[in-house]
């Protein structure tokens, strides 16, 4: 049974957390009136920047004729297995240069370079590797997320307290058990923090891909409207990135959740 002071300090943080989340969604819900009343009034050009009204009507458009779940869900499978893949193979490669530390020196410059590197100059090359079709798509999303995850978690395993490493060498722990016992639990926030930046440059790599290549998925929606002019179309496609942006960021923070505790 808690103490009545330590229950008012629960109800705090979860008022707390209310009033955040209130917040954010009261932000968002404000910029939408403010859009669609500068729309009404004639304050920006709607051919340009749309309008709710607009982008909710092409929705219901696109639902009508049975593409809008189709293109999102090309899309969301795409950035689903590019984010699994990319996440996994990161933290592998990662684990690897910090467990030898020779290879990790004798990789670093080729990792700053290939994160350098345009990854639109390689889309070619992709296409002629994967072909013109979803291979080449998750391709493209790897190639611009997993080299950042492992520098962003590499990063974080060599940073990881070192008397503590040290402590542990003292009691003859092998290598595996100080990764497994100890830079692994001391680093999931890090690890998760990774989770965040991947998420969103494994949206970039798939529409990219799709400006490429596709022939269905939201990209593909966004560059088909900016070719043929419809902007309704351009910026409908944008919001639903954004919605399925923000559910990805909020898995993620589920995610989190349950693995801290």
């Amino acid at each position: 049974m808690y103490s009545i002071e330590h229950q008012k300090y629960l109800k705090n943080i979860k008022k707390r957390k209310f009033l955040i989340r209130f917040t954010q969604f009261a932000i968002v819900f404000l910029l939408i009136i403010i859009w669609q009343l500068a729309a009404d009034f004639g304050l920006i050009n709607t051919f340009i920047s749309s309008s709710p009204k607009a982008i909710l009507n092409t929705v219901i458009s696109l639902y009508n004729d049975g593409s809008l779940f189709h293109h999102i869900g090309i899309t969301l499978y795409e950035v689903l297995v590019s984010f699994v893949v990319g996440t996994i193979i990161g933290i592998l490669i990662a684990t690897i240069l910090w467990r030898f530390k020779f290879l990790a020196k004798v990789l670093d410059p080729y990792l700053t370079v290939l994160n350098s590197l345009p990854k639109v100059s390689l889309g070619p090359i992709i296409i002629i590797i994967a072909g013109a079709g979803t291979g080449s798509i998750i391709l493209m999303a790897l190639f611009i997320s997993v080299i950042i995850t492992i520098i962003n978690v590499h990063q974080a395993f060599t940073n990881t307290d070192s008397n503590k490493i040290r402590l542990m060498q003292s009691f003859k722990a092998t290598k595996s058990q100080i990764f497994f016992k100890l830079i692994l639990p001391s680093n999931l926030s890090n690890i998760i923090s990774a989770f965040k930046v991947n998420i969103g440059l494994v949206f970039i790599g798939v529409i990219m891909g799709e400006f490429l290549v596709s022939k269905a998925g939201v990209g593909y929606l966004i560059m088909y409207g900016s070719q043929i002019f419809n902007l309704n179309l351009v910026m409908t496609g944008i919001i639903l990135l954004a919605i399925m942006a923000s559910l990805m960021y909020y898995l993620i923070l589920f995610i989190e959740k349950r693995l801290l505790k």
